[in-house]
């Protein structure tokens, strides 16, 4: 039986090839002529692994139904194939041995083994009622306060939900949301529907179970939940208050609005930098300071088992809390009454290495074929590898080889996190033998 941690990917990959096919087709061009081969190759991996990145303007250079092939690559990429990864996981772990079965949560999490069809059913209501919900009101926002016929209101409304709640920051409109920056109606119930997406389904499952329950105190909720919620609220108010004090005069971004649409735009830009890619804001102009704090946000993403991507917040706040049980000379590491195991610490700080090297590498080889400065080299590939989106502009200014760069950062940074932390748990076992320990002088 295909394992899912072989599974995952090339599922992916069938679904990048598809539709790169799809793309090249003159069909897809409003020009009505054949697509260049890395330019489809590009677009199609950065919807599939719901990135945002784009080489071309997407409502200039793509025809309905190349927008329409857009569409359905993230819809598939963002909830679709995670979806189908999480039940066929479940349902290959009947075809192990016990202890494999055990281990091979490591991006479910909590689910049970007989969660299958309740994970589907969940995983269908939340993506029907949220879109739709978001849907309605784009559209009636786009209709009765912009002044669009209802066929292109419904369009742009539904391409901008479908986009919001996969995280992939595709957009119909060639400078992305910031045609909206002062409309509230707009950019709330984006901002809304991102975050929750970006929960991970873990957490959305639990929610589901807890919320309805009397006596289910936060003592109650499980470890993953506790960390992805409380770590989802810090690192949205350290974006948030960033943006806000540093660019609060910036002529160029925050400074000619009002504090209302300060405020407004800070929230989004915290919401956005983390997983999906929309920008209210010119990225480009954002100061360094802010820039710095991004790439920080950007790096740990969203949620596991979702469609948020970078290391994810579990990894990141777990070696903090290892970091912070060493600095206290605790014997092991703790948080909310729960201590965390040495296979989980180890688990996330190889995530956080080869995540680390991955983009080491891919800002060396980029920088080594283009002119562009290090800030934005930087930013672009850990924009690419947490399959984030936001650019400084750069994207369709780079050569053949760097593109092929950021396609592979993509498609690594979608599918390695979850086959790489999957595969770990699997792996893991005892040795026949233990060599004898030393002690290695650190720091």
């Amino acid at each position: 039986m295909t394992h899912p941690t072989r599974l995952v990917p090339l599922v992916f990959l069938c679904a990048i090839a598809l539709g790169t096919l799809l793309l090249m087709l003159p069909i897809a061009r409003t020009e009505g002529e054949f697509t260049p081969f890395l330019t489809a190759l590009f677009t199609a991996t950065s919807a599939v692994c719901v990135t945002g990145l784009i080489v071309v303007d997407t409502p200039v250079y793509w025809s309905p139904f190349g927008q329409g092939v857009i569409l359905v690559l993230f819809q598939i990429g963002g909830f679709g194939i995670m979806a189908a990864a999480t039940l066929l996981g479940l349902l290959a772990g009947r075809g192990f041995r016990l202890s494999d079965r055990l281990r091979t949560q490591a991006e479910r999490s909590h689910f049970d083994m007989s969660d299958g069809g309740s994970v589907l059913r969940l995983i269908l209501l939340v993506t029907v009622v949220v879109e739709g919900l978001l849907t309605l009101m784009l559209t009636l926002r786009l209709h009765f306060f912009y002044g669009h016929d209802w066929g292109s209101a419904a369009w742009h409304g539904l391409f901008h939900a479908v986009s919001a709640f996969n995280n992939a920051g595709f957009s119909t409109y060639s400078d992305s949301l910031m045609g909206f920056q002062k409309d509230w109606l707009i950019l709330l119930p984006i901002m809304v529907a991102i975050i929750f997406s970006s929960l991970g389904f873990p957490v959305i499952h639990e929610m589901r179970h807890r919320l309805g329950r009397k006596r289910a105190g936060p003592q109650n909720w499980t470890l993953h939940s506790k960390i992805t919620l409380w770590g989802t609220a810090i690192l949205l108010f350290v974006g948030f208050v960033t943006v806000l004090l540093v660019e609060w005069q910036n002529p160029a971004t925050l400074g000619p609005m009002g504090i209302a649409d300060k405020l407004l735009n800070s929230a989004f830009q915290s919401v956005t930098t983390r997983t999906t890619g929309f920008n209210a804001l010119d990225t480009s102009a954002l100061s360094d300071e802010t820039l710095a704090v991004t790439y920080v946000l950007m790096f740990i993403g969203g949620g596991s088992a979702g469609t948020a991507g970078g290391i994810k917040v579990t990894t990141f706040f777990i070696l903090g809390i290892v970091v912070w049980s060493e600095a206290k000379g605790e014997r092991e590491a703790a948080m909310f009454g729960r201590s965390i195991g040495t296979p989980i610490e180890r688990q996330a700080l190889t995530v956080v290495l080869l995540s680390l090297s991955l983009i080491a590498l891919g800002t060396m080889t980029i920088l080594s074929v283009t002119e562009h400065s290090l800030t934005d080299v930087l930013f672009e590939t850990i924009s690419a590898f947490a399959t984030v989106g936001l650019s400084t502009g750069i994207t369709g200014q780079l050569p053949p080889l760097a593109e092929l760069v950021l396609i592979v950062l993509m498609f690594v940074g979608r599918v390695g996190t979850i086959t790489i932390a999957t595969a770990l748990a699997i792996g893991r076992g005892r040795n026949a033998f233990r060599y004898p320990e030393e002690r290695v002088i650190v720091g």
